[in-house]
């Protein structure tokens, strides 16, 4: 039944599907991932964990030297203890074997690295960098990512980050852009749960009478006076909002002095329109100059086209609010982890799987000063396709959204693994 409904959906609603976001989380790791940070790190015996069949990599690894590693001793491996036990918490979680997930790294090789670190004593408070980094040689072993062809891949690193935004809880003054919850009557169908070669994939759409169609625009939702999703806050500046959910994530400074979360929830399906081509065929703004600044400008010069403006982008982002219990860590990844300013990357699980420590070797933005770290892939990304791509998660604020939208630069890139388990390896 289940495979004769989504048959039917999926000529319905092809327009809709496309890669899962940045931040989305298939429901069983999500469910899984609740204040995974805030849990202790529990490491089952080897003999207790499931193995599922291998997932084929698209890329090859080749086995490396840690002097191999640029700038290898100068990485000073602040907050990375934090970030290792928090990537164990996450390879310690029981495995589906879902084709619907992306690849993420082999528990069972993990197991004995992870059993480790929970039982050193070492805590992110007491770890010095000297003890991680001699954790780190002592039980994994670099291998330097491939691409298909075998040769050692070298690719483009952009960046991003979380966005921080004024808001209130109630619609008055200044604060007028709504951010919204997911609406009752979205419907989210995983097509990889029965056609594995649509692994990653999921159309949305709504249930009118008994057919399933495309689930509203963004310009049908800020039109609709009955039936809007609700409003989990509402934002001063419309176009601060939107690039909250280009980012998929953000915090909200509300103006009771509350901090808050916006974690991605789902989106209405509708493919991404860049407003700044918009405006570029208006004859509005040069296609060079289509900065956030520029935009946030012809909004302020053009209050009765703002919604205009935003309408040329049918898409549309939905939100859950969460907790923040500790600033230093930013949203889930579609790992279902904190990511971690500068220590965490979105990558293409096609060739390096989720979960992985890795080694960065790039440049700072628009600069040739080496950039050179151990992050941990804990995100994906639809546009970050290849061996080696690589999307550098800056953090939260101005600072990190300025380096972020700077930085293209070329990098390198080495898997870390367990010495005793080969080389990297995906379930």
């Amino acid at each position: 039944m289940k495979r004769i409904l989504l048959s039917s959906m999926l000529l319905a609603l092809l327009a809709a599907c496309g890669t899962i976001p940045p931040s989305t989380l298939p429901d069983d790791v999500a469910a899984s991932a609740q204040n995974i940070a805030d849990q202790p790190l529990v490491v089952p015996p080897l003999t207790n964990m499931r193995d599922t069949a291998p997932r084929v990599l698209a890329g090859k690894f080749q086995q490396a030297a840690w002097t191999a590693l640029p700038g290898w001793q100068r990485d000073d491996l602040r907050q990375v203890w934090k970030g290792f036990i928090n990537n164990c918490k996450g390879l310690m979680r029981p495995i589906s074997g879902s084709l619907a997930m992306q690849a993420r790294a082999t528990p069972r090789a993990w197991q004995p690295v992870c059993q480790a670190a929970a039982q050193g004593g070492m805590t992110a408070d007491t770890a010095s960098p000297a003890s991680v980094r001699q954790f780190l040689q002592t039980h994994l072993q670099p291998w330097r990512v491939l691409d298909a062809s075998g040769k050692a891949a070298q690719n483009t690193v952009t960046g991003y980050y979380e966005p921080l935004i004024r808001a209130s809880r109630k619609r008055h003054g200044e604060y007028q852009w709504p951010l919204y919850a997911p609406p009752e009557d979205l419907l989210t169908i995983d097509l990889g749960t029965v056609y594995p070669e649509l692994a990653g994939k999921r159309v949305r759409g709504k249930l009118v009478g008994k057919r399933v169609v495309p689930y509203d625009t963004r310009a049908e939702i800020a039109a609709s006076t009955a039936r809007q999703p609700p409003a989990i806050v509402w934002v001063n500046d419309p176009v601060e909002a939107f690039f909250l959910q280009i980012q998929g994530s953000g915090r909200a400074m509300l103006d009771n002095g509350e901090t808050i979360r916006l974690a991605y929830a789902d989106h209405n399906g509708r493919p991404y329109a860049s407003i700044g081509q918009w405006l570029a065929s208006k004859g509005e703004l040069p296609l060079a100059q289509t900065s956030m600044q520029n935009i946030k400008a012809w909004a302020r010069r053009n209050p009765a086209r703002v919604q205009e403006m935003l309408n040329a982008n049918p898409a549309m982002v939905f939100f859950n609010e969460e907790t923040i219990t500790d600033p230093e860590l930013g949203p889930k990844g579609a790992y279902g982890i904190p990511l971690i300013g500068q220590r965490s990357v979105a990558i293409d699980t096609a060739f390096v799987p989720l979960g992985s420590p890795l080694y960065l070797a790039t440049d700072y933005p628009a600069s040739t000063k080496p950039l050179e770290r151990l992050v941990f892939a804990q995100d994906t990304g639809a546009a970050i396709k290849g061996a080696a791509r690589t999307d550098f998660y800056w953090g939260t604020g101005d600072e990190a959204g300025a380096m972020a939208g700077r930085m293209k630069q070329r990098g390198d890139m080495w898997v870390l693994w367990p010495k005793q388990a080969g080389a990297p390896s995906a379930r």
